[in-house]
Formats: C-alpha cells, structure tokens, sequence
C-alpha cells in the first residue's frame, strides 16, 4: 500500500514538473506559454533577408527558417456579414502557416503542426521553440517601421490550435467568415474586449503572417549597397505626386498673379468703406485654418450644391477631381498674392499717376507701363509667397479634392500618407524634394527681382 502511494506521489510530481517547463509544448492541448520575455530573447544569430517583398530569416544550424513574414498594422473592430466576430484581421482566401496575434499583454503563435513536420520543426523541443521566438522578434523589428512592436512584457504563447482561450480572451485563427479567412480576438462571452470597460479587456496591436519552410528554401538577399538602394528605391517610387504638383501648382500660381493684381487694382480704386469690405473678403481665407477652407469650399461646390450639380450635369464635377486641388491652391494662397499687390500699389506717388493721366495715358497704359514695373519687386515677392503657400497646401485639398493617386495626391498629402503608412523614406524623400524646389524657385524669384529693381535704378540714372 505504502509503495503504491509512492508511486503515486512520484507520478503527480512528474507531472506538476512537466506542466511548468518554460517552453513546454503539447500537440494535442494546443497551447503552452513561454517564460522569456522579449528582453531575454537574443536575435544576433538570425540572418533576415533585405528583400521587403519575400522578407524571410535563417539560423545556422537551424533546421527551419521562417519566410513570407507579412505584417498587419491594423484590423477592424466591425461586424462581418452582420455578425460580431470581434477584432479581426483579413487574411485572405489561402491560410498562412505561421501566424500569431499581438496585444499589450500576449503574443499567441499559431503553427499549422503538418507544415512544422515538413520543415523540420519539433514542437516538443523547446530549443526550436527558442529558435521561433528569435525569428518572430528579429523578423518584427524588420518589418516594424516605427510602427508598434512585440512588447518587452508581452507573455508568448504557442499553439496548434485554431481556438484558444486566454484569460477570459478567445484567440481564433482561420475563422472563415463569409467566403474568407480572418484572425480574431473576442471575448468568451462574445462581446467587445477591446472595450475599456470589459472585465478582461486587451488592446490588440498587430497580427502577422509568414510560412515555415525548411532552411535550404529560404532565399535570404543580402544588404545590398547605397547605390543599388538608391537605385532600386528611385525604380520603385511612384513620382506621380510630383506630376501632380507641379501641375497644380504652377496652374494655380497663374490664376492667383492675375486674379491678386485684379483684385488689388479694383480695391485701389474703392472708397474707404467698400474697400474695407472687400479687403476682409479677399484676405479671410488667409487667416482660417485650411482645413475651414476645405470644408466651407465643399460645401459651396459639392455635389448635392447647385453649383455642384451644374458642374456634374455638363460633365465636368469638381469634387474629388484634379481642378479641386487647383481651387484649393488657389484660395488660400490668393490673400498672400493681394495683399502684396496692394501694399505695392498703394506705396505708389499718386501724383505722378496724375501727371501721366494729364498726359492723355490710358489707366491701361499707367498700369503696365508705370504700376506694375514700379512695384514689381514687391509683387515678385508676393508672388513668390504665394507660390510656396500653394505648393505646400494640405487641408483644404485634403478635404476638397481627396487623396487619389495620380489624380489629386499632391506631394504634402503624400508625405502625411506615406508616414501613416510606415513608408518613412518615402515621406523623408518627398519631403527633401519639396524643400529643395521650393529653395531653387524661391532663390531664381529673388535673382531676378533683384536684376529688375538694378536694371529699374539705372534706367533713371540715366
């Protein structure tokens, strides 16, 4: 009887021993938790492809290695075929067969247990387990871009099964849903965990998706150098926001020259109390944020506005088109352009205006012959101002003219999409184009005002 209960006791101490092995794997129950944090999970040893469009990493030594890493910043908390299905991330039509979910407090692994078999994967020894974690967080850091990462506390989890409960929290991968695959975390009792207010709420992060393939299959690029980047960078790029903004800047920089002298000469001429009235009319989109101006401009011109409709019913809508980026360009760069017009015009001696009218000179000859040369180096600077406030406008054709490649995606709207994104090089490059041009553009202006207000002094020397 004593031996039995010996026998017994050995057995359940074997077996509590068994249950808490850091990296304890079980096929058949699905899921076991890691003690190592990511603090403690060393990458030097993994070697991670260059190649962003097969990222893939491999360990020496290692029997497996990890390829097809795709990374999902952002799921949808939205019912799918008018169900809640909890927070979910599309996976497509074909499985992958590596996966794991990311929240604030876990990392859960799902493995497709025929593909480790295939690749060499062991999921009873925890030292292929160690390898996986190191993949995952050196394969993460890659394919991160200032996005968020593994994080350092975060508890690891691995499993084999398609539903795992963690904590009041249901981890589902493969789910499908109306025809197509989807990942998703919901609580046990179906409702929202993402909710502060859920008893067992998490915030999910990311998910990511890659293959297991044996070692000798994994194509790893190596880094290549500044020139073959910069080479295949420049290949890569869409330049169709620099088309669009040249186009639409220099397009609305013409309407602004000749619309700002308009509208300055027209309240030259006023009596001070319309032309007070006028002043603020012309002037107030330069004083509302951006985008105000987007927003009151769509409600004047969108498509359920006459004038919107007008446009519609003879085939020519402006909303969400190319002419919107130029009306939005044109309306808060235009107070610069007027105001300067003015300021100029009105540092003029009226006097010699009435000399050259007694002389039977026409308002159109004294404009272009007197006016406007007198004043040009302040217009030219105005113009200047005006140019750049048109070229690095945002909100307003954010709101009016949206954000379509190749039509209305000027380069500030790229800059912000492209950071949104993670694409940071990106908005970097097109940030360091727009600063140049606009330092080129700026300095030929100012050569040339220059050179006109010399030639302008030597005339009258002479």
């Amino acid at each position: 009887m004593r031996k039995r209960i010996f026998l017994a006791v050995i057995a359940l101490a074997l077996a509590c021993a068994a249950a808490i092995v850091p990296v304890a794997y079980a096929a058949d129950s699905s899921l076991a938790s890691a003690s190592a944090t990511k603090a403690d999970i060393g990458t030097d040893a993994v070697t991670v492809s260059t190649d962003s469009d097969n990222l893939a990493a491999v360990i020496d030594g290692c029997a497996f290695a990890v390829g097809d890493f795709e990374r999902a910043s952002k799921g949808s908390n939205r019912d799918i075929a008018d169900d809640y299905h909890g927070y979910s991330y599309y996976v497509g039509n074909k499985a992958s067969t590596l996966m794991y979910l990311v929240t604030d407090n876990n990392v859960l692994v799902y493995i497709d247990s025929e593909a480790a078999k295939e690749a060499g994967f062991d999921v009873s020894l925890s030292d292929d387990l160690a390898s996986l974690q190191q993949y995952l967080v050196a394969l993460d850091t890659a394919a991160g871009k200032g996005n968020a990462l593994i994080p350092e506390s975060a508890t690891w989890c691995f499993t084999t099964a398609k539903e795992n409960v963690i904590d009041g929290v249901s981890y589902e991968f493969l789910q499908e849903i109306d025809g197509s695959l989807y990942n998703c975390i919901i609580g046990t009792d179906g409702a929202d965990v993402t909710d502060s207010a859920h008893a067992h709420h998490v915030q999910p992060l990311f998910a990511c998706f890659a293959s297991l393939i044996p070692s000798a299959e994994a194509v790893i690029v190596g880094e290549p150098t500044w020139t073959e980047k910069l080479g295949s960078f420049m290949a890569a790029l869409d330049w169709s926001p620099l088309l669009v903004t040249l186009k639409t800047t220099f397009t609305a920089i013409i309407i602004i020259f000749i619309l700002g002298l308009a509208a300055a000469y027209f309240c030259l001429h006023r009596t001070p109390k319309f032309r007070n009235l006028f002043d603020t009319i012309f002037t107030i989109p330069m004083v509302l944020p951006p985008t105000v101006c987007g927003f009151l401009l769509l409600l004047a011109l969108g498509s359920n506005t006459p004038v919107g409709k007008w446009f519609i019913d003879i085939g020519f809508p402006l909303i969400f088109s190319w002419p919107a980026t130029v009306i939005a360009a044109v309306i808060v760069a235009f107070p610069l352009m007027y105001r300067g017009a003015l300021g100029a015009f009105d540092n003029l001696d009226p006097n010699m205006l009435d000399a050259a009218r007694t002389l039977g000179w026409s308002e159109s000859r004294i404009f272009f012959q007197i006016m406007l040369p007198l004043s040009w180096s302040s217009i030219a600077a105005s113009t200047v101002l005006a140019f750049a406030r048109a070229l690095g406008e945002f909100g307003a054709t954010l709101f009016l003219a949206g954000n379509y490649l190749g039509i209305t995606r000027t380069i500030p709207i790229a800059i912000y999409f492209e950071w949104m994104n993670g694409n940071t090089d990106i908005a970097i490059f097109w940030t360091i184009i727009l600063v140049i041009f606009s330092f080129i553009v700026i300095m030929f202006i100012n050569l040339w005002s220059q050179h006109t207000t010399r030639y302008r002094k030597g005339a009258v020397e002479e």
